[in-house]
């Protein structure tokens, strides 16, 4: 009995790059990434994953681009896109189940027969992470699925996905080739100083106090949005969208700012809690504890949804619902179980 949530909600990145009406900008980045030039957005097939899944997976730019424009597999390439603010050296495992899932409808939707005898062509995959955290990282890496299997072991199977910082200043050239990533890391570049400057102006450093009202943290980001949006330059091109959808603009980053800071805060918590235990299993018991509290809360307190927080914590939306229900927390009443 799966649950079904009502209110997923995308991430900045994935609606200024994965939404229909700006193809342009999803080609623009994609021309960026590989040194190409087409210029016709029809070459896209957006197919990101929103459904609400058992498992709670969504991704967040997911596109099928084909130069001749017949998307057909011996020509169209898939492309995953994930944004990420907290490096996670487990994306080639996310991006590996979003991969199965991607290729799962793209065989439905053109009633092909994965059980037959005549092979299937499928469009290969590109999997880039594009990475805009605070924690210093280079401006390019690959992260490979086999560093998460023991030492000398050997698969048949490997994963590697390229991860990119994005941070304003960081692979310039990359940034200068597409003005709308340009545009995207400039703001969130801008919208971060606003907040360090509040949080300095209030509490004399440069990140919010944990304890500090829910209502007054996003009062802070709020002001900081604002701030971040109006130094957008008049002639930056996703401004006029990003003013269009203000509103949800402010929901969106409310949510990653959330999200990001229970991730900080779970590591955080164990840490304290392993070094007062002094010894290395207080240590990895305390970072489990922490994180499973402070996500637990953030759903009880709609700071994230469910699928993502299960995400986070690798197990399904039934198993989360099913812990914080004997735990004692208090679960969002639109979140319901789906015969």
């Amino acid at each position: 009995m799966p649950y079904v949530a009502n209110n997923y909600k995308d991430r900045l990145f994935n609606f200024i790059f994965g939404s229909e009406e700006n193809k342009e900008w999803t080609l623009s980045l994609y021309n960026a990434m590989n040194g190409t030039r087409y210029r016709d957005p029809s070459m896209i097939e957006i197919n990101t994953i929103k459904e609400v899944l058992y498992l709670g997976m969504h991704n967040d730019v997911s596109f099928l681009i084909t130069p001749d424009t017949n998307l057909v597999a011996d020509t169209a390439l898939l492309n995953l896109y994930e944004q990420q603010s907290t490096y996670n050296p487990n994306m080639p495992l996310r991006l590996l189940q979003y991969l199965g899932s991607l290729y799962e409808k793209y065989i439905n939707a053109r009633s092909l027969n994965k059980y037959g005898s005549e092979l299937i062509l499928l469009p290969p995959p590109r999997l880039v992470v594009f990475y805009n955290g605070v924690t210093q990282m280079p401006d390019e890496q690959i992260l490979r699925l086999s560093d998460s299997f023991p030492e000398g072991a050997v698969s048949d199977v490997e994963v590697c996905v390229r991860m990119l910082n994005i941070n304003y200043g960081r692979n310039e050239k990359l940034l200068k080739a597409c003005g709308p990533l340009s545009e995207y890391s400039f703001l969130i570049s801008k919208i971060r100083e606003a907040y360090q400057e509040k949080s300095l102006q209030m509490f004399g450093q440069p990140a919010v106090p944990k304890d500090t009202p829910r209502e007054t943290r996003e009062l802070i980001l709020t002001e900081s949005v604002d701030q971040g949006l109006g130094k957008l330059p008049e002639n930056t091109m996703i401004r006029p969208f990003l003013l269009e959808h203000r509103a949800e603009v402010k929901d969106m980053l409310l949510t990653e700012y959330n999200e990001a800071e229970a991730m900080k805060l779970f590591f955080l918590d164990g840490e304290r809690k392993g070094r007062k235990e002094g010894r290395k299993e207080g240590r990895k018991e305390g970072r489990k504890e922490g994180r499973n509290a402070t996500f637990y809360e953030m759903v009880q307190d709609r700071d994230i949804t469910p699928e993502r927080a299960a995400q986070k914590l690798g197990i399904s939306v039934k198993q989360l619902i099913a812990n914080m229900t004997i735990l004692g927390y208090k679960i969002p009443g639109d979140y319901t179980e789906n015969e």
